[in-house]
């Protein structure tokens, strides 16, 4: 967390323009960079899982909500009686067995990186230009954080000779 925060307080001292882009989750109290179109907001959620914790609960509160009411009761009644009528559905694709990989990053965070740098960089960033570098980056800590032996072997196992 804390080379979060220096890397933060380094990326502002050389960009003072984007001081009026940090903001504070207002769940976690965690600095961050927002959008230049939500710097004047004060309620904002944190790209780390605030904003989409905080989504989720609003959704079930509106389900709860609507589904304890009479027309809701109905409806959910309804829903439920067609769920039993109807009979086996056809299976989900990747599910012959295979495991469907997933993507190593979020796309929330993967547009939040993208958003951070383009305001560093002052320029547009694509979407495959961001993916490609945390794919270095991967790579690189990959590296760092494993022994030689290790490093070898994974490789060796990835492409055989």
């Amino acid at each position: 967390m804390l080379e979060y925060y220096w890397l933060l307080r380094s990326v502002l001292k050389t960009k003072p323009h984007l001081r009026r882009c940090l903001k504070r989750c207002w769940h976690c109290r965690i600095f961050f960079l927002t959008d230049p179109r939500n710097a004047g907001r004060s309620k904002l959620g944190c790209p780390f899982g605030c904003k989409d914790t905080h989504r989720k609960r609003e959704s079930t509160r509106r389900s709860v909500a609507y589904y304890g009411d009479a027309q809701g009761k109905e409806k959910k009644k309804i829903q439920n009686g067609r769920r039993g009528q109807a009979g086996q559905s056809p299976p989900i694709q990747g599910e012959e067995g295979r495991e469907e990989e997933s993507p190593p990053w979020p796309e929330p965070m993967v547009e939040h990186v993208r958003m951070v740098v383009g305001l560093i960089e002052e320029r547009q960033i694509s979407r495959d230009q961001i993916l490609q570098l945390l794919e270095k980056v991967l790579r690189q800590h990959r590296m760092a954080r494993v022994r030689r032996i290790d490093h070898i072997i994974h490789h060796l196992n990835r492409q055989p000779p």
